[in-house]
Formats: structure tokens, sequence, C-alpha cells
């Protein structure tokens, strides 16, 4: 699933509901879009954007057309998003400006955008000018993806009537080895822009055509990745648990040998890019 943002700096509401409706509109075209909605005069006065923090009670509909809408309070933005990634393709999140995702920005220019915390699609000041390059532009950048989300893609796959076992492997960022280790806050990680894509995708078509092995599913996140969040899935749908567990493990190990990316540790002590240590 892909993660648009749409917010508006000092926009009428009437435009802000243009520019969703244009991008619900063009995005439909090529799968199911969600949108999630927040709005501060309703937040509960904690950390609004600490982990997309919304706050209070939450309600979810899913409209006759089929698709997601999330409203009210108490649910994270992140909260939300795991549960679109189940059946959607495309998620917008209407009204919050620092969102680590793309996000088209309205009722400013390009050099008022600095608090968005991802790239910036499209700045609209004025006229509603999203066209149908807005599809490429999106998956063009990082999708979003949950465990969840990836073992539901893997179990539509054409091939699911033959497959008795679903294994799968997560990592995440460890705090420390040991109690005397300084505490790590986060890790950064950076790939080689298509290289690495290129090189996962190589690594699911060659696992898949192992004998038992009928779908695999590997994904890694770039960018800021804190304490406890998750960094990376391998997600395999075999005939049997000793084909899926074989490659498991074989996925994460070649990912891990194979694949560009750089990584960047921050402890509470110092910070360093892992292929620089000795």
């Amino acid at each position: 699933m892909h993660v648009l943002g749409i917010y508006g700096r000092g926009a009428h509401e009437d435009t802000l509901e243009q520019v969703v409706d244009r991008a619900v509109d063009v995005l439909s075209q090529a799968g199911r879009v969600g949108v999630i909605r927040y709005d501060a005069t309703i937040a509960d006065g904690t950390a609004i954007h600490e982990a997309g923090t919304v706050g209070g009670d939450v309600t979810y509909e899913l409209g006759a057309d089929g698709d997601w809408t999330a409203t009210g309070t108490g649910l994270s933005v992140q909260g939300a998003l795991d549960q679109l990634a189940l059946d959607c393709d495309y998620a917008l999140v209407i009204g919050v400006s620092d969102l680590r995702y793309p996000s088209v920005v309205i009722g400013t220019d390009s050099t008022e955008t600095a608090d968005a915390g991802g790239p910036v699609l499209a700045a609209i000041d004025g006229a509603i000018d999203l066209t149908d390059d807005l599809i490429d532009d999106l998956e063009a950048t990082e999708p979003y993806h949950t465990l969840e989300s990836l073992v539901a893609r893997v179990k539509r796959s054409p091939q699911a009537a033959r497959s008795g076992a679903i294994a799968t492997f997560t990592g995440r960022v460890r705090a420390k080895d040991s109690d005397d280790d300084a505490r790590t806050e986060y890790l950064e990680f950076e790939k080689y822009d298509g290289v690495a894509d290129e090189r996962m995708k190589t690594i699911e078509t060659e696992l898949e055509a192992r004998a038992g092995v009928l779908e695999v599913e590997l994904a890694h996140r770039t960018g800021v990745i804190k304490d406890g969040e998750d960094i990376v899935f391998v997600v395999v749908l075999a005939g049997h648990r000793e084909e899926a567990f074989r490659a498991v493990e074989d996925g994460i190990n070649r990912l891990k040998d194979e694949v560009p990316l750089f990584k960047k540790e921050v402890t509470v002590d110092d910070e360093f890019w892992v292929h620089d240590r000795p």
C-alpha cells in the first residue's frame, strides 16, 4: 500500500475536499483507496503528532462503494494505516502535516513545506492540479507494509489452494545486546536506489523457483526506524512447512548479504554508519 498525506496551510475547507476527491478519483483508477481524516479540533490535548497519535474514541466504517473511512478519535494514524494495509492499495491521510510519507500541500508555495516529514509530490496554491501522474509519482515512493498485510497478500495468491504453510520472519530495532550497552535510539537505513529493489525481486523470484515454494514477499523499510519498530519482513507461502522454513531463512540471509542497504545506528552516546565500523 502507498500512503499519501494531504493537508492545507490556510486553505479553504472546500478546496481541501476538492483535492481529496480528485486524489481519490485518480488513485482509484489503479486500486482500492482508503481515507483517514485527522481533525485537530477534536484532539485530546496530548502530543498530537507523536507516533501520529489522534486520541479519544474511533469508528471504522466500510462504505457502500467498498472504500475504507476511519473517523473519530482514539486511534493512531499508524494504527489506522495498519488496518487499511490489509486490503487497500492506497491510503490518504488528511490533515497531518508531518507524516513521514509523501504529501500534497494546499494553500502554500513549495518554499513553505519544510514541516513535511516526507517528500512533497505537489504544492497547490489555487487551482486543483492533480493529474494521472500522481499514480506514477506515488508508486515511485516506498510502500507501507506490515507483516499482516504481506501475509494477507500471499493468502490471495492464485496458488493459495496448494499451500499448507505460511512462514514469516520479522526483524526489528534492538535497543541493546546486553545491559552494559548504550541504548540504541534509532537506526537509519538508506538503499541504493533501483539496485536494492531489483535485487530483492531477484531473490524472491529465485526462491519461488524452488519446489514447493509458491510465493515470497521481501520488504525492508528505509529512513529512520525507532527502537522497537519493525525493519524487515520475509513471508513465504509454501506447500509444506519444511520448504517454508528453509525459504524464510535463506531469504533473510540473502537479503542481508546481497541487497545494498546502508545502516546508521544512533545510540544515547554516539552515532555511526555500521559499514564504517571495523
